[in-house]
């Protein structure tokens, strides 16, 4: 899920590919250069040259564009092509840098994969398990190429906000200040309403359910950070590329696991097309050795998140931005079929 406090800059803010060309001579004189819709945090571009087409990106997200973290993403990517993981490293340019700055921006160009985006529903079970195959295996390369944590979790500490867990005290002040932008909010619409009732019905939740917040976590190993539908391409049946290493960190690694489950599992209505979990859940403990007892850990924390966020109407209505609206329906309602159906989750996971 997106954790930027910032929406991005105008759209139409024209990419120097004039300036970016020139440093990659190999690549050719521009003939097009197209925004490519999908991406929240960041811009991509189709940029389409005398001599082929290439993913042109531009970091902007505050948390991650800085020069030493895309380099540090370059290099980790680039060491696990060598490993034979689908990824798609950037491409240097005639001085072997592969990360421009220009008008204070960051930007990289890459090979354009060919591919679709699939979700869950599109996965067959041997396709759920080879995707569980596959972040198992994404988890263990990245040890082997960033190097193993320390016994604190990471080399010179852990990353704290992605090991504490929610104080419901700071979610209840949330949500009280959510309900009261959405009653401000005018035409009042059914969003609006929709927002308003599953705020009231998440506060009585987690009123009932605030005694089994679960104790900080330990970061356990680098992941991704941001494994979902959206950053994994396919070719066929088969995952093409895995993009947008933008959050790579040290962070507990089952938990990773669950999270992108809830993300390519969850159907419409809010539930999670268990079977295909568990097929999922499988894979990846076979391919990282985690036993059951870490993914329930896991779950338990990944659902505690979920019951305390609401990224998705803090961009609508502390943000003024509307992309994330779609997703609300399905990200609302599967905290409270979570919640009802708890155990039946943790035993698809863990089983």
């Amino acid at each position: 899920m997106p954790r930027s406090s910032e929406t991005l800059p105008s759209p139409t803010v024209a990419p120097p590919v004039d300036v970016l060309l020139r440093r990659h001579r190999h690549a050719g004189e521009p003939l097009a250069c197209v925004p490519v819709t999908e991406g929240l945090l960041n811009r991509g571009f189709r940029l389409t040259t005398t001599r082929g087409t290439y993913f042109l990106k531009q970091h902007l997200d505050a948390a991650t564009a800085d020069r030493a973290t895309v380099v540090r993403q370059h290099r980790a990517t680039q060491r696990l092509h060598a490993l034979g993981l689908p990824v798609a490293p950037p491409l240097a340019d005639a001085r072997g840098r592969t990360v421009a700055v220009v008008g204070g921006h960051c930007y990289a160009l890459h090979p354009w994969v060919e591919g679709r985006h699939r979700d869950g529903g599109q996965l067959s079970t041997g396709g759920c398990r080879r995707l569980g195959t596959l972040l198992g295996q994404v988890h263990t390369a990245l040890d082997r190429v960033m190097g193993a944590p320390g016994p604190d979790g990471a080399p010179g500490g852990t990353d704290a906000d992605a090991c504490a867990s929610a104080d419901p005290q700071d979610t209840f002040r949330a949500i009280d200040e959510l309900i009261r932008l959405v009653r401000a909010h005018r035409p009042r619409d059914s969003f609006d309403a929709l927002a308003e009732h599953r705020l009231r019905e998440r506060r009585a939740l987690l009123a009932q359910h605030a005694h089994h917040r679960p104790p900080a976590a330990s970061a356990a190993g680098w992941v991704h950070g941001d494994f979902h539908p959206l950053n994994l391409l396919y070719r066929g049946a088969e995952p093409a590329a895995i993009v947008d290493w933008d959050r790579l960190g040290l962070r507990p690694r089952a938990e990773e696991a669950v999270r992108a489950a809830a993300i390519f599992f969850v159907r419409p209505g809010g539930e999670l097309a268990l079977g295909k979990v568990r097929a999922y859940a499988r894979a990846y403990r076979r391919a990282t050795g985690a036993d059951g007892a870490e993914l329930a850990a896991a779950a338990h924390r990944v659902w505690w998140e979920r019951l305390n966020d609401f990224w998705t109407l803090r961009w609508r209505y502390q943000l003024h931005d509307r992309r994330a609206d779609a997703q609300f329906p399905a990200v609302s309602a599967l905290a409270v079929w979570w919640t009802r159906e708890y155990e039946t989750v943790r035993e698809a996971f863990a089983g």
